[in-house]
C-alpha cells in the first residue's frame, strides 16, 4: 500500500478503537436552530442570532401549522405523565397514607359533582398536594375532559390558561391569540387541580371567568390574596393532624413502633408544629437514620465517630440518642449531615438556585459523580424536597435552615457553575425546546443568582464575570423557551439578560434583548411596550452599525404601526373573513354592497376604525375594508333604513357642493394664468357704446385699458353708484362679460377690474379698504414707475400704471354681441346681487 492511499479521498473515516474515546478532531459549527411558530395573527421565526422575526400570517393561517385538535383520554394521560416530576432511581419509596382527611375528601367530591369550585387553604407542609392527589383519583371520570393538574408557582393567569389549553388540545408550534385562547378554553369541561396558587382577587376572577365549564380545586397558602367577593368559591380550611394521627404517621415513616422516649418526644413535637404532616415525615426520617447508625455501629464501632459531637453526644462508640426538640423543629441540617456527599452537594446547588433543584439528569455533570442522580431519592425520603409541577423544590423551611448552617457560603460559585452547564445544555442541538422548557425555573433561578451576586458588594471575589455569564445563558436559553411555548420564562430570561448586559456593558447583547422583548410584547398585544422596546433596540443597533439587526427591528416596528392604525395583520381582511377561519368557526357578516342610486350605508359608529367607501351617484361600490375588530351585523328595520337613507343623502349633497367649488377654483386659476401674461395692443380694442373712429387715448393711456385701472381718469363716481368689490375675482382686461341673472331675475354686470391692478385692494400694511363715498378721491397722483416684478400685498401686476389720481370706480359695459369685442376672457364666479344697472352719460352701465 502506498502512502497516497491515505489522502483525503481514501474513503470513510476510520472510527476510534475505543467507542468511549472522544473524537478530538474539530467539527464544523452547528447551524443556528430556528423554529417557526404561529402566534395569533403573526408568524414568529425564533432566530437566536439576529433576533426573532415576525410577519403577518397569510390568509387562511399558516399552511404548515395544523389547527388544534382535542386530545383523547389516552393522549391526556400521556401528556400528564410527561409533565410530572421524574421518578428518582433506586428502590421505590413506600406511599404514605392520607390520615384524617376523609371528611375534606368527601366534601370536595360532593362539591365537584355539582360543578362547584373550591379553594383549599392551609400552611406549607399541611398536606395540600397529597390531598389533591387523592381528589384526582376520585374525580378521574367526572368531567368529559378528565382531570388537569396545574401548578401556579411563578405563573400568571395567562400562563395558566395557555397550559390548560395545551393539556386538552394538541397544537404543536401553535400559541393562540387572546381571542382564540378564550374561545378554546371556554369549551373545556374538566376538573382543574391548581396547586401552589400565588394570586387572588381580580386575577383569579379572570381565570375563573375564562373557564365557565371547568370546576377548580385551588390550593393556596393563607398569605395569598383572597378571592373576589363574587367569585363564589367554597373555602375548605386545612388544619394540622391530631395527636394520634401524627404518632401514626411517625410510626409509618420510621417503619417501626415507638418507644416511650420517642412517644414523648413526638408529643412535644406535635404541640410545637401544630400537627403539620411535613414535620413528622422529617422526624420519622431522623429516627430511621438513627436506626441505620446503630446498625453501622454494631458492625463497626468507630463508624459513628465521623459525626460531630453535637450529633452524637455519647462520643465514639456510643449509640445515637433520641433527637432533641430543637432538632425535630429544624431537622434539615441534621438530616443533611447524615446523607451522602452527592446529596449534600445537591443541597448546596439548590440553595444557590433559591430552592430550585436541578433535574436528576444534570446532577452527574454538576457534581462530578456518575451516580449523583440517586441523591434525589435520598432527599425525597428525608422530606427535604417537595414536588412542584414537573420538578422538585426544597421543602418549606429547609432553605432557611440550610443557610443558617453555612450551605450558602459558596452560592455564587455554585450558581456560576450551574449557569455554565445550562448555557451549554440549552444550546445543544439534541435538546428539544420542550425539554428546555421543563427546566426553565432552574435556569431562570441561575440567571437571577448571577445578577444578584454581582450586586453583593465589591469585596466579593467570585462575582467577576458573572454578568457576562448571565448574558451568555440568557442568549442560549431564551430562544429555547420561546420555541417551547413557555413565554413566561422567556420574558423573565429576557429581562434578566437585559439587566446583565447593561451591567456588563455589552450594548449589542442589550439591543438583542430589547428587540426580543418588543417582539414578545407585539405577540401579546402590548403595542405601547412593543414600540418602546423596538425603538430602543433600533437605536442601539444603529449606533453599532448592525444592519441586519436594524432591518429586523424596523420590520417589527412597521407591524406595530399597522396594529396602532387599525390594520389587521395577516391580510385576512383583503382575502375575506372566511379565509382566516378554522373549521367550525362562524363566518362574520360581509359588508353590504351599495344599492343603485345611493351612497354608502354604514353604521354610524365613531369607535370603529374602517375605510369608508366614497359616495357615488349610481352603481355598486366594492371597496376593501380594513377593520380592527369584528363588526356587528348591520341594523335592519324601517328606522335603521331611514337613518341610512338620510345619512347617504346628506353625504351626497356635501360631495356635490365640494365638487362644484373645486371646479370653480380650478377654472379660475387656469383662465387667469394666460390672461395675466398677455397685453392688449394699443388701438385694437373698441369699447362698447363708442364710435370706432373716436380717439380712445385719454391722458396717454390705451383705449383697451379700463379707466378704473389708470391714475389719470379723473372722473368722480356719481352719487349712489355702487363700488366695486375690494378683492373679488378678476375679470378680462378691456372687455365685458354678459350679465348673469340674479336670484330675483335681475341681471348684474361683472364688476371685476382688469388683471393689471385690482380695484380697492387691501393695503400691504393690513389696514382695511376705505368704504366708498359720493365724493371723488383727493389723493395725490401716483408717479409712473416701472413694474418691480414682485406684486405688492400678494396680488399680480402686469401693466405699468399711469400717473394721475386713481378712481375707485370700475367701469363696466352693457352686454353686447360677440362681434362687438375683439378680445374676451372668462371670469370668476359672479356673486348674485339685486342692484339694477344705472346708465351713465357715456352709455356705460355701472352697478
Amino acid at each position: 500500500m502506498d502512502n497516497d492511499s491515505f489522502g483525503e479521498g481514501a474513503g470513510s473515516k476510520r472510527p476510534p478503537r475505543d467507542p468511549g474515546t472522544p473524537d478530538f478532531e474539530p467539527s464544523a459549527p452547528a447551524p443556528a436552530r430556528t423554529v417557526r411558530l404561529a402566534a395569533g395573527d403573526f408568524l414568529l421565526t425564533v432566530n437566536p442570532v439576529d433576533g426573532s422575526e415576525i410577519e403577518p400570517a397569510p390568509p387562511g393561517g399558516p399552511a404548515a401549522m395544523a389547527p388544534p385538535v382535542r386530545r383523547t383520554a389516552a393522549e391526556r394521560a400521556e401528556h400528564e405523565r410527561a409533565v410530572q416530576p421524574p421518578v428518582p432511581p433506586g428502590p421505590a419509596a413506600a406511599r404514605l397514607p392520607l390520615l384524617e382527611r376523609e371528611t375534606e375528601r368527601e366534601h370536595i367530591g360532593r362539591l365537584l359533582a355539582r360543578g362547584r369550585s373550591l379553594r383549599i387553604t392551609g400552611p406549607a407542609g399541611s398536606g395540600r398536594t397529597a390531598l389533591l392527589d387523592a381528589v384526582a383519583e376520585d374525580c378521574a371520570d367526572l368531567a368529559p375532559d378528565g382531570v388537569v393538574r396545574l401548578n401556579g408557582c411563578h405563573r400568571t393567569p395567562a400562563d395558566l390558561l395557555h397550559e390548560l389549553f395545551a393539556a386538552v388540545h394538541h397544537a404543536p408550534r401553535h400559541r393562540p391569540g387572546r381571542a382564540e385562547l378564550l374561545r378554546r378554553v371556554a369549551d373545556i369541561g374538566a376538573v382543574v387541580l391548581l396547586d401552589d396558587l400565588e394570586f387572588g382577587g381580580a386575577a383569579l376572577s379572570e381565570l375563573l371567568d375564562a373557564t365557565p365549564e371547568c370546576a377548580f380545586v385551588l390550593a393556596a397558602a393563607p398569605e395569598v390574596a383572597e378571592p373576589a367577593a363574587g367569585s363564589r368559591l367554597e373555602e375548605v380550611p386545612l388544619a394540622g393532624l391530631g395527636r394520634a394521627a401524627s404518632l401514626e404517621l411517625l410510626r409509618r415513616v420510621a417503619e417501626r413502633p415507638l418507644d416511650e422516649d420517642e412517644t414523648n418526644w413526638a408529643g412535644d413535637l406535635w404541640f410545637e408544629s401544630e400537627g403539620l404532616p411535613l414535620r413528622f415525615v422529617q422526624a420519622g426520617a431522623l429516627l430511621r437514620q438513627c436506626d441505620e447508625l446503630r446498625e453501622r455501629l454494631g458492625d463497626d464501632p468507630g463508624a459513628f465517630a465521623a459525626f460531630t459531637p453535637s450529633e452524637g453526644a455519647g462520643g465514639a462508640g456510643a449509640a445515637p440518642p433520641t433527637p432533641t426538640l430543637a432538632q425535630g423543629a429544624a431537622p434539615a441540617p441534621l438530616l443533611a449531615s447524615r446523607l451522602s456527599e452527592s446529596a449534600r452537594k445537591t443541597l448546596r446547588f439548590a440553595v444557590a438556585l433559591g430552592g430550585e433543584v436541578p433535574h436528576q439528569a444534570h446532577l452527574p455533570a454538576l457534581i462530578g459523580d456518575t451516580h449523583a442522580d440517586t441523591a434525589i431519592g435520598e432527599l425525597l425520603g428525608c422530606g427535604l424536597l417537595s414536588p412542584v409541577g414537573g420538578r422538585y423544590r426544597l421543602a418549606a423551611g429547609v432553605l432557611l435552615q440550610l443557610k443558617e448552617q453555612g450551605y450558602a457560603d459558596e452560592s455564587a460559585a455554585h450558581a456560576h457553575a450551574a449557569a455554565q452547564h445550562y448555557t451549554w445544555w440549552t444550546g445543544h442541538p439534541s435538546v428539544t425546546p420542550e425539554r428546555a422548557a421543563l427546566e426553565a425555573d432552574a435556569v431562570v433561578a441561575a440567571l437571577t443568582a448571577l445578577v444578584a451576586s454581582r450586586t453583593a458588594g465589591p469585596d466579593a471575589e467570585d462575582t467577576t464575570g458573572h454578568p457576562s455569564a448571565a448574558v451568555l445563558l440568557a442568549r442560549s436559553a431564551a430562544p429555547a423557551f420561546a420555541a417551547g411555548l413557555h413565554w413566561g420564562a422567556w420574558e423573565r430570561a429576557l429581562r434578566i439578560g437585559s439587566e446583565a448586559a447593561r451591567i456588563a456593558g455589552e450594548v449589542a447583547e442589550e439591543a438583542y434583548f430589547h428587540h426580543e422583548l418588543g417582539v414578545l410584547a407585539l405577540c401579546t398585544d402590548r403595542v405601547d411596550r412593543a414600540r418602546a422596546e423596538l425603538e430602543t433596540s433600533i437605536g442601539m443597533r444603529g449606533a453599532l452599525a448592525d444592519k441586519r439587526g436594524t432591518v429586523a427591528g424596523r420590520r417589527a416596528l412597521a407591524l406595530v404601526d399597522d396594529r396602532e392604525k387599525g390594520r389587521v395583520p395577516g391580510g385576512s381582511a383583503a382575502a375575506g373573513p372566511a379565509a382566516a377561519l378554522r373549521p367550525g368557526e362562524p363566518v362574520p357578516p360581509r359588508p353590504l354592497a351599495l344599492p343603485p342610486g345611493r351612497g354608502a350605508a354604514l353604521p354610524d359608529r365613531a369607535d370603529a376604525t374602517s375605510t369608508r367607501p366614497l359616495p357615488v351617484a349610481s352603481g355598486t361600490l366594492s371597496v376593501p375594508r380594513t377593520v380592527i375588530a369584528p363588526r356587528p351585523p348591520y341594523p335592519s328595520g324601517p328606522v335603521a333604513g331611514l337613518r341610512h337613507r338620510l345619512f347617504a343623502a346628506r353625504r351626497n349633497v356635501v360631495a356635490v357642493g365640494t365638487g362644484v367649488l373645486i371646479a370653480a377654483v380650478l377654472g379660475t386659476v387656469v383662465t387667469l394664468a394666460p390672461a395675466s401674461e398677455s397685453q392688449d395692443p394699443p388701438g385694437d380694442t373698441v369699447r362698447g357704446g363708442q364710435p370706432a373712429d373716436q380717439d380712445d387715448s385719454r391722458d396717454g393711456t390705451d383705449a383697451g385699458q379700463p379707466p378704473g385701472d389708470e391714475g389719470g381718469s379723473g372722473e368722480a363716481p356719481e352719487p349712489g353708484r355702487a363700488e366695486a368689490p375690494p378683492s373679488g375675482a378678476p375679470a378680462a382686461s378691456g372687455s365685458s362679460a354678459p350679465a348673469a341673472p340674479g336670484p330675483s331675475g335681475e341681471t348684474s354686470a361683472d364688476p371685476a377690474p382688469s388683471s393689471s391692478r385690482p380695484a380697492q385692494s387691501p393695503s400691504s400694511d393690513g389696514t382695511a379698504p376705505t368704504p366708498p363715498t359720493g365724493e371723488p378721491p383727493t389723493g395725490e397722483p401716483s408717479s409712473s414707475r416701472p413694474p418691480s416684478g414682485r406684486p405688492s400685498s400678494g396680488e399680480p401686476t402686469t401693466e405699468e400704471p399711469s400717473t394721475g389720481p386713481s378712481s375707485p370706480s370700475t367701469p363696466t359695459e352693457a352686454p353686447s354681441s360677440p362681434g362687438d369685442s375683439t378680445q374676451t376672457s372668462a371670469s370668476a364666479p359672479i356673486t348674485p346681487t339685486s342692484a339694477t344697472p344705472a346708465p351713465t352719460p357715456d352709455g356705460r352701465a355701472v352697478v
